[in-house]
């Protein structure tokens, strides 16, 4: 049997049609894998090009003709609040504060507002008491002490007493600072919580420190008599 094969001319034509068919998947794959910061083929823009005002460049829109503008009046960059790092961060001198910031006193609303707010963000951890036995801290436990082992790859660390003899020698502005940009494994509150009632936490915890380490030379010597009554 005789096959006839094409011509030669057709032949030619579709080896050249197969080699012009597989020049743009080498020169798609060469453009994506080799770097070039003045790339001419763009496919997808991906916000490449957008109407915008690089910093220190003109822009005609304005008399003065600069495209940065400065921070409109009063504006504060977040982490440069002033001078004041008594207030915001604890520190006095290069030490831990032993004191409220200007303007800040100790009183009974300061401290029932430190109470207020202690039972909302910091009880669930350490307790209403600050021994380290609130809910979510005794529930975490469960989950690492049960007898299959930890759940889901669960991983706490037991909550800190604030009744811990170290803690208790903490500062005012320690325990500020504390709360407002946490310490170990402990996240800081200073974005759930504002900084004045930061301070009346702090202060309700030094009142919830004393009140499980006093002694009855602590107490008014008027008011010991009725507080011994009440003991006995």
């Amino acid at each position: 049997m005789i096959v006839s094969l094409p011509p030669r001319w057709m032949l030619y034509t579709g080896a050249l049609a197969a080699l012009a068919l597989a020049v743009p998947p080498f020169v798609i794959a060469r453009v994506r894998a080799t770097p070039d910061a003045n790339r001419a083929v763009h496919i997808f823009f991906d916000m490449d090009f957008q109407p915008k005002f690089r910093p220190q460049s003109v822009n005609p829109l304005f008399a003065d003709g600069r495209a940065q503008r400065a921070a409109v009046l009063g504006t504060v960059a977040r982490g440069e609040a002033g001078l004041d790092v008594h207030l915001s961060d604890g520190v006095v001198n290069g030490k831990w504060a032993d004191t409220l910031p200007a303007g800040m006193t100790m009183s009974r609303e300061l401290l029932d507002r430190g109470q207020q707010r202690f039972n909302i963000y910091c009880s669930a951890c350490h307790g209403y008491a600050g021994y380290g036995d609130g809910t979510v801290n005794k529930r975490a436990m469960e989950l690492m002490t049960n007898s299959a082992g930890p759940a889901n790859g669960t991983s706490w660390v037991q909550a800190k007493s604030l009744h811990d003899p170290l803690v208790r020698e903490h500062p005012l502005g320690m325990l500020f600072n504390i709360a407002s940009n946490g310490i170990r494994t402990m996240a800081g509150y200073s974005a759930q919580i504002d900084t004045a009632d930061r301070w009346a936490i702090a202060a309700y915890v030094k009142a919830l420190q004393l009140s499980q380490n006093a002694s009855i030379q602590d107490v008014p010597p008027e008011l010991r008599d009725n507080l011994k009554k009440e003991v006995k």
